[in-house]
């Protein structure tokens, strides 16, 4: 039976708290709930009115009652006391009173016919802040060295005041480790210094309440010195708080627990913590007043334990153990409880669950009234912190409160039963729009009440079923949640509530918007001030929702300048300064979500010039500059370049000296004599140098003799009997005195004679006359001035003057290598014959004559250079076949010397040229003869010629060839047994012993019959003649008139591509009729139809000498149109070269002849 009897309370615990989530609707009605009250314990300014805080909501509205020291309140009979209308909140006016008469403690009843509540006891005191006493302080005086403590003790204030000490100009008194404030306010010194002595230690007290300060009469301390043979009496560590080795702390869990220790002693001890039974709170624990004060804050049970404080020194060390023990005011354990709403016959339970140290003792009411003395109810049974309810009825509503209370305080709530019918009702407002981004989560509330409690439902667009499962989690109180939501759940959502007395539905509806994105961030930028600068910002968005996008400047407002310029997508910084420098900060806001991206900008300028310079350490050679660098404008000085000015010798023109890091701001600078140095430093940094520093002040150095000599001494000729000496004349920095010349040296080298001398001032060459052609010299140029000569120079050499060589190379003779290269030897010419600087050999060579009888002569020479000294050479891109004549000659500087003997050389034979001409004449219906010319370069004995030749049928595809060898004495030919009116296509070359040369080609076409002519030329163009047009209506059929009609129509209409013209010649092609314009198609240059090309006979029967020239691997593609060793054609019948194509075009721009429109007349039918 007791076990049902629990079973049963757990059930109705499970039902109160589904209950507990309820909102009562105000229009239904409820007993009071109290919604808002003052303080327990309510400090009060006695400046102002009291207003003591009670408000209350029910159905019907509650009236309020008030209570004072425990008895009734009569409001009515204070004039000095008003409430707030619909409010129990008093208002007392302190005008007339003081404020101090009302002090006590107050409670409030808010009361209807369901019930009453009762509000805390609210404890109204009165803030003070009391003045100090008047007293008359002696001044303190101690010796070096011991320890103090100056007394604060303010007055007792409500609340307590916060002590600080500060000097008589209000400002705070420095703290160390060795002076510092305690919690109580006192200043403890844990030993004095002479420093210490003063006459106004003063300690303030503020009471926050009042906002009034207070002082004490200042203090006086004086320190008195130590004689002088004593020392300080140096000590270990004590305590001057706490006391004794331990003491014991208690707390109060949540409040905040502050221990401290604070020790005296010479030197000054430090102070550090730790906690015996275990670790300190590291989130909750800090460390004050120079690690003499522990703070935990929000104190739990678990920071009850012994703590240890250690001061220690170099003399020793000492320990104090502080106990701290955590008690506890009641505190809920589950919260506070829950009101209840119950149907007639249904269960439900209140509990008051809490706990404290010690133990909280626990008492119930109903009604403010003590539930013993309530009136009794079958259905209610009070068990400890909780009170069971069974089988409700109508007429059961009231409101019970719980006190909890223990020896450091209570708790107080309230909270009704009402019993209720009624039906269900959604308090969410219907067709709410849920807007979400996706894969965000999204709560779509359904608030519900009725009595019994509704069960929640929640259903989507076509109700097939509810919603489940992992995607969606239903909360108690009616809630829809879906944790990532997508764009598959946007739609429309009901949500039904019902009980046994009915049903609710209530519709909302989700959209599920993409997210706000920023696809091109803002990048950091370094920019030179003056310059514009762009940062990017382009966003991705919803295309339902409207992004606005906001710039800041170091998280503030962008400054008000119209160089900033905002477009849709980007900030635009004109003629940058330096104070726009900063984090920029792009943020895209939508209603629903946001996105923000950073980018920082550094404005870079040219360096500040240098300052202050300095010259110190000075020395004759040397002197050492200082400098102060000036602003780097946000670019690190990489180098400082130091310039000089010689106002002596150069006045207005600087001239670096050195250079030194960007570290630096020094440099020892070495110099020159006779120099008056004025210098000036520059900052270099990544955007450039920056403008000059001033002027240093001048630092002349005294003159001296040179330190070098000219550099780059030479000596050449520039007459066959001269020697010019020249050298690079030394600076007025480097002539190091006055009166600067050179003392010119020089002798022969071969011979061991004297050195000759010249003095040499204002030049820097000198020439010596009479020397021998082309001999070696040695040379010497020193520097001297008025102080003295320079260092002994350095020896040079040159070459007196060049003459023309008086020798020719010997042993002339060449080696033929082929028809068309051979390699010419000689022996070297002797150097002294050269009588100069080697510059190379040339061989003259000229062709004499071919060896041919029917060539000319040639006498054109040809000159090849090598340069160095060579003994033989190449000569290339000879004729075959052919005489040449050569002599070699050596030449130098001053020009050629006189040549080799002449002699002869032969070139072997080659393969010949095509034959100069092609024609084709004596055309009959299976014969025709082909007439040629030998070909203008034989490149040897012509041995017999090669013809090929092969039909062409209509479709552009080549027939069987035929081959004919031809003796060299021949240049005719007739064929017979050909085709009648076939075309063909010849080719010829010519043959030495050393193979056949290149082939010509030729075209033709055998006659129809006797009647008609046997070629003609596709370049002859009579299309317009009247013959023509009789003879082509005489013949042909009607149909074959009218085509005629369109070709010639086409012809004048002037539809005749160049390019077609080209292509086409003379050669009759088939040519498709078009649809459209009765004229015929345009020619067709694919693989399938290639055209004739090549073939080229002027109606005079000759053939131009530019048109036989081609090889027969114009026609090929690539290299596969060529003619193997035994002279066989090999490829495909192709199209011809682009220089063919232009050259044939620019023949002749007629229209096709008769004889080719006859033709192709003929392949149509």
């Amino acid at each position: 039976m007791e076990r049902r009897r629990m079973d049963a309370a757990l059930l109705v615990l499970f039902l109160g708290h589904l209950a507990g989530a309820l909102e009562v609707p105000l229009d239904l009605p409820q007993p009071p709930t109290i919604t808002h009250q003052s303080h327990k314990d309510y400090i009060i300014d006695p400046r102002e009115n009291i207003i003591i805080h009670c408000d209350a909501k029910g159905k019907p509205h509650p009236s309020f009652s008030w209570t004072r020291n425990g008895t009734h309140y009569d409001i009515e009979q204070d004039p000095n006391v008003t409430t707030k209308p619909h409010s129990g909140t008093l208002v007392v006016d302190i005008s007339r009173v003081k404020a101090e008469d009302y002090e006590g403690t107050y409670q409030c009843t808010a009361r209807n016919k369901h019930g009453a509540a009762v509000s805390n006891n609210i404890v109204v005191l009165q803030s003070r802040s009391p003045l100090w006493s008047k007293e008359k302080i002696q001044p303190i005086v101690v010796q070096e060295g011991v320890s103090l403590v100056l007394p604060c003790r303010p007055p007792a204030g409500l609340p307590p005041p916060v002590i600080f000490w500060m000097d008589n100009i209000f400002q705070r008194l420095p703290q160390s480790s060795r002076v510092s404030q305690s919690l109580s306010g006192d200043l403890y010194f844990s030993n004095v210094l002479r420093e210490d002595s003063r006459n106004d230690y003063i300690c303030y007290a503020r009471f926050p309440y009042t906002q009034t300060i207070q002082q004490k009469q200042p203090i006086t301390v004086k320190v008195l010195n130590r004689k002088s043979d004593s020392v300080f009496d140096e000590r270990r560590p004590t305590f001057l708080i706490p006391y004794g080795p331990s003491s014991s702390k208690m707390v109060l869990r949540g409040q905040v627990l502050e221990m401290e220790c604070i020790a005296e002693g010479l030197p000054t001890p430090n102070i550090s913590w730790t906690k015996v039974s275990g670790e300190f709170p590291a989130k909750r624990t800090s460390f004050l007043y120079y690690q003499k004060t522990l703070r935990i804050v929000d104190v739990s049970e678990s920071d009850a334990g012994e703590y240890r404080c250690m001061a220690k020194n170099r003399l020793g060390s000492v320990h104090h153990t502080i106990r701290v023990t955590v008690k506890a005011s009641p505190y809920w354990i589950s919260g506070a409880p829950r009101n209840l709403v119950l149907a007639p016959g249904e269960n439900g339970v209140l509990t008051c669950r809490a706990s404290g140290t010690p133990k909280p003792s626990i008492t119930w009411a109903m009604n403010g009234i003590s539930i013993e003395n309530s009136p009794k109810d079958l259905s209610r049974k009070v068990e400890d912190d909780t009170i069971i309810f069974t089988d409700v009825q109508t007429g059961s509503s009231a409101v019970y409160q719980c006190n909890v209370s223990n020896e450091y305080g209570y708790l107080l709530s309230n909270a009704f039963v009402n019993v209720l019918s009624e039906p269900p009702r959604v308090l969410t407002p219907s067709n709410v729009v849920y807007k979400v981004i996706k894969n965000h989560r999204v709560l779509m509330d359904c608030a519900s009440f009725g009595s019994p409690i509704p069960k929640i439902t929640w259903f989507k667009d076509s109700r097939s079923g509810t919603l489940d499962g992992e995607m969606y989690n239903m909360h108690d109180n009616g809630t829809l949640e879906i944790n990532v939501a997508q764009a598959r759940n946007s739609g429309k959502y009901t949500c039904v509530a019902r009980n046994i007395l009915g049903i609710f539905e209530n519709h909302v509806y989700l959209e599920v918007k993409e997210p706000t994105r920023i696809l091109k961030q803002p990048e950091y930028k370094v920019i030179q001030r003056g310059r514009s600068v762009v940062f990017e910002c382009k966003v991705k968005h919803d295309s339902s929702l409207v992004p606005t996008m906001n710039w800041l400047k170091d998280d503030g407002e962008l400054p008000d300048d119209e160089r900033l310029i905002l477009d849709s997508e980007s900030l635009t910084i004109t003629d940058v300064t330096e104070n726009d420098a900063g984090v920029y900060t792009c943020i895209v806001n939508t209603t629903l979500d946001h996105d923000s991206a950073s980018a920082e900008l550094t404005v870079i300028e040219r360096p500040d010039p240098p300052t202050d310079l300095e010259l110190t350490d000075q020395k004759k050679r040397s002197v050492q500059l200082t400098w102060t660098p000036g602003d780097e404008h946000n670019s690190p000085i990489q180098k400082f370049l130091i310039q000089y000015e010689d106002s002596l010798h150069h006045r207005g023109h600087w001239h670096n000296l050195t250079e030194v890091p960007g570290t630096k701001t020094t440099a020892h600078l070495k110099l020159s004599p006779y120099v008056h140095y004025i210098f000036r430093v520059l900052a270099l940094n990544s955007v450039g140098f920056s403008r000059p520093s001033f002027s240093s002040r001048t630092f002349k150095t005294d003159p001296a003799a040179p330190d070098e000599n000219p550099t780059g001494v030479q000596g050449h000729g520039t007459e066959h009997n001269n020697l010019v000496i020249s050298w690079k004349p030394l600076s007025g920095l480097q002539s190091n005195g006055p009166g600067l010349h050179y003392k010119v040296m020089w002798r022969q080298k071969s011979i061991d004679s004297e050195w000759t001398a010249v003095t040499v001032a204002n030049n820097s060459k000198f020439v010596v006359s009479g020397t021998p052609t082309f001999v070696p010299y040695e040379l010497k140029v020193q520097a001297v001035n008025d102080h003295g000569s320079g260092p002994e120079p350095a020896i040079s050499h040159g070459y007196s003057g060049e003459d023309l060589p008086v020798a020719a190379p010997e042993n002339v003779h060449v080696v033929v290598l082929n028809s068309t290269l051979v390699e010419v030897h000689w022996d070297a010419v002797p150097h002294k014959l050269i009588r100069g600087y080697l510059k190379g050999y040339k061989v003259y060579y000229w062709r004499e004559r071919s060896l041919h009888k029917h060539n000319p002569h040639h006498v054109e020479k040809q000159i090849l250079t090598f340069s160095g000294n060579h003994t033989h050479g190449m000569l290339p891109g000879l004729h075959a076949f052919s005489l040449y004549s050569f002599n070699v000659k050596v030449f130098n500087g001053k020009g050629e010397g006189p040549a080799s003997p002449t002699q002869q050389f032969e070139t072997p034979e080659g393969v010949p040229a095509a034959p100069s001409s092609l024609v084709i004449t004596n055309p009959k219906l299976d014969s025709l003869t082909l007439e040629w010319s030998p070909p203008h370069d034989r490149n040897g004995l012509i041995t017999g010629y090669t013809l090929k030749y092969q039909p062409v049928n209509n479709s552009n595809e080549l027939g069987p060839v035929e081959e004919l060898a031809l003796p060299a004495n021949e240049t005719s030919v007739t064929l017979f047994n050909l085709k009648y009116s076939t075309r063909y296509k010849f080719y010829l070359n010519a043959k030495t012993d050393r193979g056949a040369g290149p082939a010509i080609s030729q075209e033709a076409v055998t006659i129809m019959d006797e009647g008609n002519m046997a070629v003609a030329s596709r370049q002859v163009d009579i299309a317009t003649q009247g013959w023509f047009i009789g003879l082509m209506c005489a013949i042909a059929l009607l149909i074959l008139i009218l085509l005629i009609i369109c070709f010639i129509q086409r012809n004048k209409g002037g539809k005749y591509p160049v390019k077609e013209k080209e292509d086409a010649h003379t050669d009759p092609e088939f040519q498709p009729m078009k649809d459209d314009d009765c004229t015929f198609g345009e020619y067709s240059d694919n693989e399938d139809h290639k055209p004739l090309k090549g073939s080229s006979t002027p109606s005079n029967g000759t053939v131009k000498r530019d048109d036989s020239d081609d090889s027969l691997v114009e026609y090929g593609e690539g290299e596969d149109g060529q003619f193997n060793e035994d002279g066989s054609f090999i490829g495909q019948y192709s199209g011809k070269s682009a220089s063919r194509d232009t050259a044939e075009g620019q023949e002749s721009s007629e229209a096709p002849s008769p004889i080719n429109a006859m033709n192709s007349l003929n392949s149509f039918v």
